[in-house]
């Protein structure tokens, strides 16, 4: 029987790449692989099909000869290889381009592992956070147990070599016609086992322990900022490099101040007395308090900027600013006379737009509002 055309067995282009025929290959193996198919006969042969296609146009140099002669140019070339060998080649096929399912590399493993990072959230007030400060923080790690110094094996004894897969990590499983290569079990790709485990740790290793730590918090850290502590994260495996230890800062709402970036805000209330006259105020600031000056006819939201009264950032950028926006109150409870006296003034006002400056450009904003709807 004739043999099909090797693109026409993938399902490609002429021109398809190394890319496109991989995963050309890889469809038609998990379709038609034989394990998957034990009740179509003719699973086994479209599989070796496809097999031998990949290999030949995953070579240049087969490919080039199959291009220009066809199965002639590739038969021709493996006149004395004996064919297509489907007991080594294809394993080095099928480890390939499975490698990533069935277990990754090759390589030996040796079992060391790097330990997991860990994260603690800091909870900060204000102060701390523009200040810096040192806070003691306790936190749950798994460390490496004293006893076995993190081997595992009860003292005075060592792991060995897997009898299984002989230190390799990895054993050789025969399925029909093709081998192939997956995690020792055994081991689970350690290479090697303990025998004879450790009674503090069961053999792992590692044993959970509090573990209490000095952090020196900056002076600026702000909301979402994070400090590494190199190597105080959990314990490696048999013996590898400690995780590291991410302290993430979250700071407190404050009382008085709002912080944005290297800036304070707060909100001052003041009466209509020394809005409309003036004064000095007392307002706090994060050094202590200092004097505001209010000058007359001041209206609400006006804002009064403090320098150098904010916040150093923790990545530079200057002293902030210390922002203050005064809130005029309108007195309450207020006795008969208090209220006569009020009366007498808004009578003194006589109406004047003087007194009023955004009144009278208000209420013409209004009416021609409802102007432009009548139209």
């Amino acid at each position: 029987m004739s043999k099909r055309d090797y693109y026409d067995v993938l399902g490609v282009s002429r021109d398809a790449s190394d890319d496109d025929l991989k995963k050309a290959y890889r469809r038609l193996a998990m379709k038609f692989h034989p394990d998957r198919n034990p009740d179509a006969p003719d699973a086994e042969e479209k599989f070796k099909e496809a097999s031998e296609a990949y290999q030949i146009l995953t070579d240049s140099e087969k490919r080039q000869a199959y291009n220009q002669f066809g199965h002639a140019g590739v038969d021709q070339s493996q006149a004395g290889g004996g064919g297509f060998n489907m007991e080594g080649n294809f394993g080095d096929i099928f480890g390939d381009v499975f490698g990533d399912i069935f277990g990754g590399s090759r390589g030996r493993s040796n079992g060391v592992a790097r330990g997991a990072d860990l994260r603690y959230n800091m909870h900060l007030d204000l102060e701390q956070a523009v200040n810096g400060d040192t806070v003691e923080v306790r936190i749950p790690v798994l460390a490496a147990c004293e006893p076995c110094e993190g081997s595992g094996a009860a003292p005075g004894t060592s792991a060995e070599a897997c009898p299984d897969c002989r230190g390799a990590g990895q054993v050789r499983v025969s399925q029909g016609f093709f081998s192939l290569q997956q995690t020792c079990p055994r081991c689970r790709g350690q290479g090697r086992v303990v025998t004879d485990p450790c009674r503090s740790c069961g053999g792992a290793g590692r044993t959970e322990k509090n573990k209490t730590l000095s952090v020196k918090i900056p002076a600026g850290v702000d909301n979402g900022d994070r400090i590494r502590l190199s190597g105080e994260g959990e314990a490696g495996m048999h013996g590898g490099p400690a995780g590291d230890l991410y302290v993430q800062m979250e700071v407190r709402e404050h009382a008085i101040f709002v912080r944005e970036g290297k800036h304070l805000y707060c909100e001052v209330p003041i009466s209509f007395v020394d809005a409309a006259l003036g004064g000095e105020l007392e307002v706090p600031t994060l050094d202590g308090r200092v004097k505001l000056k209010i000058p007359g006819e001041t209206q609400t939201g006006k804002v009064f900027r403090l320098r150098g009264k904010g916040v150093t950032q923790v990545r530079g950028g200057g002293l902030g600013d210390l922002l203050c926006k005064v809130l005029v109150e309108t007195p309450v409870k207020l006795t008969e006379r208090q209220k006569d006296l009020l009366k007498e003034f808004k009578t003194s006002l006589g109406g004047s737009e003087k007194h009023s400056p955004k009144e009278k450009s208000w209420f013409e904003g209004v009416r021609d509002f409802f102007d432009g709807l009548k139209h």
